[in-house]
């Protein structure tokens, strides 16, 4: 039996690496200013979806949404084996919170047809809400499971797996379809191969495309960058090199339930937090020396 896999990823800001010149006046983060990386958890749950491949049979889709760049990460899910990548990019899709992002997710799941699993990592690094997997899986109307340990078995399209409940796991036998959030517990992720990288390093969106030869060509006109962008997709195309682009029609997503139109998370206050103190302060691990820390912090206004 042949077994279909959506693994839904992200690109994010790489907030290990925040410095005082990532976060803007008003508190909030720079994006710009941050390298992106493949969301760490999204990496697991892409393996986890590779492994089901080669136990099971089937094949792997690696779906994410953003901008043109988002593309970086489906060509990396290519070079680790994914079968086949989509990006779904549309600029009304922009500021999307969890809501909105699991809503356009849930219409791309649909466009791509018949769904036995879909993987989610347990959250991202940027918004550690860990909303989006079981919003999408509610709008989809599949069971979930969430954070996920191991995957153990697949019978009668009955999966068998171990997931984290904080203080121990637990075992849950699911029908298919199921969506699946994924811990960091769940497997080492394998690293690209050489050589799928060397097989898909230049496989391209439409968008890159076009970005490449308005670059290039910053005097054409209109019709004569058109023209090049689709010679340049059919060479692609003719060696499998052309990664599926989707906007919001090609999903057929309602654009009230889309980026800001609909998000209906609202930040009600963003408190910038600016350390003032100078020097070095040892506190010893004693009540005492946590009542200096808070006089210190609060009292003696530390906290600028």
């Amino acid at each position: 039996m042949s077994y279909h896999s959506v693994v839904c990823v992200k690109q994010v800001p790489d907030t290990a690496h925040i410095t005082g010149e990532a976060m803007k006046a008003d508190g909030t983060v720079n994006r710009a200013a941050l390298p992106t990386i493949f969301n760490p958890e999204d990496l697991h749950a892409l393996e986890v979806a590779l492994e089901v491949r080669e136990r099971f049979g089937g094949t792997v889709t690696a779906l994410t949404m953003g901008p043109p760049k988002a593309a970086d990460v489906l060509r990396d899910c290519l070079f680790r084996g994914a079968d086949r990548a989509v990006l779904v990019t549309d600029r009304r899709a922009a500021a999307s919170d969890t809501l909105a992002t699991s809503y356009i997710l849930s219409r791309a799941v649909r466009t791509l047809g018949s769904v036995d699993f879909v993987f989610c990592g347990r959250q991202a690094i940027d918004g550690d809400t860990a909303q989006v997997g079981p919003q999408l899986a509610e709008k989809l109307g599949f069971p979930q499971v969430t954070y996920l340990q191991q995957f153990i078995d697949l019978r009668d399209r009955t999966a068998r797996l171990r997931r984290n409940v904080g203080n121990g796991w637990e075992i849950v036998d699911v029908r298919l379809p199921v969506l699946i959030t994924v811990l960091d517990a769940a497997g080492e992720p394998r690293p690209p191969a050489a050589r799928r990288v060397m097989q898909y390093k230049r496989a391209r969106v439409r968008a890159e495309l076009e970005a490449e030869v308005k670059a290039e060509r910053p005097s054409a006109a209109g019709t004569e960058l058109e023209a090049e962008v689709e010679r340049r997709a059919e060479a692609l195309r003719a060696r499998g090199l052309m990664l599926e682009q989707w906007s919001l029609d090609d999903i057929r997503a309602d654009p009230a339930w889309c980026g800001l139109a609909g998000s209906p998370t609202k930040v009600h206050r963003v408190q910038s937090i600016v350390l003032t103190k100078s020097g070095y302060t040892e506190i010893p691990p004693t009540e005492e020396g946590i009542r200096r820390l808070i006089r210190e912090l609060v009292v003696d206004h530390t906290l600028g």
